[in-house]
């Protein structure tokens, strides 16, 4: 038994890399898939006929490798991506069509398929219906708008 374990040494590294990277399906946390790089690559060695400390060595290194070098990129790439906006938040930067004269008191405008309460950004002015407006913030039910130019 000794002697085909000797022998075939690749093939006790690389199934053991295939239950690492089968054991990574079920946890997602990306730790048992760089163990099973690092088995691989301990499998590879052990084809060329090296002794198993040497084959050992280079699981511990490139497990340890992949871990400090590869690992954080790929969890930070996984969990960068944009940012999702929701609630009165969402609605701010989007067109507006004003259905009462805005002023900067008061006034209301269809904005999402909804009808909201809305006052003018800009003191002073007066926005016509029929006129296509911007949300520049939300205030309670209220939107703050600005002209379309």
């Amino acid at each position: 038994m000794y002697d085909w374990l000797r022998d075939n040494a690749w093939v006790v590294w690389t199934g053991l890399g295939v239950m690492l990277a089968v054991a990574e399906l079920v946890s997602l946390d990306l730790v048992l898939l760089m163990l099973a790089v690092g088995a691989f690559a301990a499998g590879v060695v052990a084809v060329l006929g090296v002794p198993f400390a040497a084959e050992v060595a280079t699981a511990v290194a490139v497990s340890a490798a992949m871990l400090a070098l590869v690992r954080p990129n790929v969890v930070r790439r996984l969990h960068a991506g944009p940012e999702l906006t929701t609630g009165h938040a969402a609605l701010v930067g989007k067109t507006a069509v004003v259905v009462e004269p805005v002023t900067e008191l008061e006034g209301r405008v269809r904005l999402a398929g909804e009808l909201w309460t809305a006052r003018s950004y800009e003191p002073g002015s007066t926005i016509e219906p029929g006129a296509r407006v911007s949300v520049f913030a939300i205030e309670g039910a209220t939107a703050v708008v600005y002209p379309d130019d």
